[in-house]
């Protein structure tokens, strides 16, 4: 990655964008814009006026903030441009003590760390369409639960306090917005089948990960999208670290502590597999069995055990993924290493 000549910092807000190119760590340009895309095609071609400047021996840093970089990435992906999409956390890390923040510097640090790290920048590769289109499903899906749930707790919690006749009217006059939000979710759910059916990569991934017993629709489709159909993260302990169910040590010369999970992860991915750990040890099987084992004859405490569970689930998924097969209760693993000399595996 040292092929690069301009490092161009770009800090994302809803409303505006800040640039900020650097060559050979001296700041060259600086400049503001709108965040539309008439706005960020006509300052690339402004760019072209630098001197020495060439879209090949450039690459841009972007810090990862949603939906704002949108139509930035429009553009770049557009104009085929070299891109670094990174988490704020990481380059605030990597840049040591810093004091201050406004948008002209934070364009001109993120300038610096692509600069700083060259040798080890990984470029941007855009997801299909298709993960796209099912990563905004899911979200709008989950927020409309939300608002289902915000509404539900209050009416019920309300039954023990509130006066029968009362209650019932709270209960009336909510019923509209319930139902409307039932319906939109039960249309989302069959647009995200729709999309899934409709391709046939994500819909074999769809079949493989909910063949697997106690993992549904949401966890498939949550775990075909955080890893880009496993084109992303195609390692199960990368993926029990992303989802921060993976235990690191917390050790110091003489004193060790307590293998913990970090709290940097995705929450979302943590919390569903908690549930399907939950539903896995709630039903007759051998994981079960192996949390009765655990907590009550070897004494482990039950939230580790829990979490032994939710690794050895996302086992699962990748093997299942990784051998391009339905899960099977007693598979021999002789057949796929006999049938892999032969194959090449799906991922």
């Amino acid at each position: 990655m040292g092929k690069f000549m301009f490092y161009v910092g770009i800090d994302v807000s809803r409303n505006k964008l800040d640039f900020a190119i650097l060559r050979s760590q001296k700041i060259l340009y600086h400049k503001e814009i709108a965040n539309t895309v008439d706005s960020v095609q006509a300052l690339l071609s402004e760019l072209q006026t630098v001197s020495g400047f060439a879209l090949k021996k450039t690459v841009f840093g972007i810090e990862h903030t949603g939906i704002y970089t949108s139509h930035l990435l429009t553009v770049l992906k557009k104009a085929k441009a070299n891109v670094v999409l990174e988490d704020a956390l990481e380059i605030r890390n990597s840049l040591g003590k810093t004091r201050g923040k406004y948008d002209k510097l934070d364009a001109i640090r993120i300038a610096t760390y692509l600069f700083k790290c060259k040798e080890d920048l990984t470029l941007w590769q855009p997801r299909r369409q298709v993960i796209e289109d099912l990563h905004h499903l899911s979200t709008l899906r989950s927020r409309l639960i939300g608002m289902s749930n915000a509404m539900k707790m209050p009416l019920k919690e309300l039954k023990a306090f509130l006066r029968p006749e009362l209650s019932d009217k709270h209960d009336l006059l909510c019923y509209g917005t319930m139902q409307s939000l039932k319906k939109d979710i039960e249309s989302i759910d069959a647009l995200i089948i729709n999309t899934v059916k409709g391709d046939h990569r994500i819909s074999r991934l769809y079949d493989i990960i909910t063949s697997i017993p106690n993992v549904g629709p949401v966890t498939a489709l949550l775990m075909i999208v955080t890893t880009n159909e496993f084109k992303d993260i195609t390692d199960p302990k990368k993926y029990a670290s992303y989802a921060g169910i993976a235990p690191f040590k917390k050790e110091s010369g003489i004193v060790k502590g307590k293998s913990m999970v970090s709290h940097l992860a995705n929450k979302r991915a943590k919390a569903i597999l908690h549930i399907i750990a939950m539903s896995s040890i709630s039903t007759k099987s051998e994981l079960r069995d192996y949390y009765i084992r655990k907590t009550e004859v070897d004494g482990k405490p039950k939230m580790a055990v829990l979490n032994a569970i939710r690794n050895k689930l996302i086992l699962r998924i990748f093997a299942c993924v990784h051998q391009d097969r339905l899960y099977e209760k007693n598979y021999d693993r002789s057949n796929y290493q006999n049938d892999n000399k032969s194959t090449k595996p799906f991922i």
